[in-house]
């Protein structure tokens, strides 16, 4: 939820993973020229509105710190005019606007190109949170932690990296696809009328979150997996009943997604121990949580309870895992009657890096006049 949400300013501090490009990432290309007549913008090969309110607050905020910076005498040897349009495509190797973070990703990917165009060295944090608030975080890799702020002009509510990605070598994350279309409920529409309706919502960033915060880096500095486990499973669950409370209630959660939940808990009474944790986004699709050693008994698992309709060797995408069978234990203790195809299919990556520059050409998404590369 947002207090102000023309500023794009949180209710309360939050903490996020940045994952790794190896596996979901969004690439972007900005170029600007003297010859464009009019700022355009290309995202997964489909020209959108440019004139869409938070895109504009970025390229206004960007725009602003470079000609604060030519102001300043710092950028005199800024080689291209600040009244030159832009052209602007983006592509996600992942689903897009599914509750996956894409507009994280994607805003966060925007104001880090738009700054190495338009010669910006400022903190972006605030540029990248007028177009999506998560998307501060997205600028940093590992862990990080978005800090609410006080002042009311937003120049602290700013994102800070609390661990890099090296720190926990061993945590590993699934990505379990239960459904890739465009959720119904959009995050910033749920999100205000949570704001306007939940005593639930209030509470909790009053309460709860502020403790949880403190707990939460806490585990992931001590590498605590059980501890981080349980904080994520607790917060998701949380989220999502401010999300009940909210009137009309909102339900971005379906029946699979409840019986991953069912899942991870069964999966981890019968090891007697937290080895696996679930959090869901703005969306049926949940992001789970394990360590490398058991990565692929809970991969096995899956299978097992969601096993794929076709392309049953394209179930799983991103790291290679070696394929387990699970033990008779197991299988009894999971209880659950198979819903086949249930689970589109799994992304296994790891915690990552924050963006990355494509120095290949051919990476590049534009082509030399400034238009979208034809697909390959």
């Amino acid at each position: 939820g947002k207090r102000d949400e023309e500023l794009i300013l949180p209710i309360n501090s939050s903490l996020s993973v940045t994952l790794h490009q190896d596996q979901l990432k969004t690439t972007t290309t900005a170029t600007i020229s003297k010859d464009f007549t009019e700022d355009r913008i290309w995202l997964n090969g489909q020209e959108e509105d440019v004139g869409q309110p938070r895109l504009q607050a970025c390229l206004r905020e960007i725009r602003r710190l470079a000609r604060k910076r030519r102001s300043t005498g710092d950028g005199d040897s800024l080689p291209l005019s600040l009244s030159y349009k832009v052209h602007i495509a983006s592509e996600n190797n992942f689903p897009t606007a599914a509750g996956l973070a894409s507009s994280a990703a994607g805003y966060a990917c925007l104001a880090y190109t738009l700054a190495r165009v338009y010669g910006v060295e400022d903190d972006l944090s605030e540029v990248a949170r007028r177009g999506s608030g998560s998307a501060c975080r997205s600028l940093y890799g590992g862990f990080v932690e978005w800090q609410m702020g006080e002042q009311a002009d937003g120049k602290d509510s700013v994102a800070r990296q609390v661990a890099p990605e090296s720190h926990w070598p061993q945590l590993r994350v699934l990505v379990l696809v239960v459904s890739a279309e465009k959720k119904q409920m959009g995050s910033t529409v749920g999100m205000q009328t949570s704001v306007e309706t939940s005593s639930l919502l209030q509470f909790r960033a009053e309460s709860v979150v502020p403790t949880r915060m403190r707990e939460m880096i806490s585990c992931i500095q001590a590498r605590d997996f059980p501890g981080f486990a349980e904080l994520t499973m607790k917060d998701s669950n949380q989220f999502h009943a401010t999300c009940l409370d909210t009137f009309p209630p909102i339900s971005y959660l379906n029946d699979v997604s409840r019986r991953i939940v069912q899942l991870v808990h069964r999966f981890n009474a019968c090891h007697g121990q937290t080895k696996v944790a679930y959090t869901f986004d703005a969306g049926p699709n949940a992001v789970i949580f394990t360590l490398e050693d058991t990565v692929a008994e809970f991969v096995a698992a899956v299978r097992h309870s969601f096993p794929p309709e076709t392309n049953g060797d394209k179930f799983l995408k991103g790291l290679q895992l070696t394929p387990v069978l699970l033990s008779d234990t197991l299988k009894a203790a999971l209880a659950m009657e198979p819903s086949p195809g249930g689970v589109q299919y799994i992304i296994a990556t790891q915690v990552g890096p924050g963006p990355q520059i494509l120095d290949d050409p051919h990476t590049h998404l534009l082509g030399p006049d400034g238009l979208p590369k034809p697909a390959a």
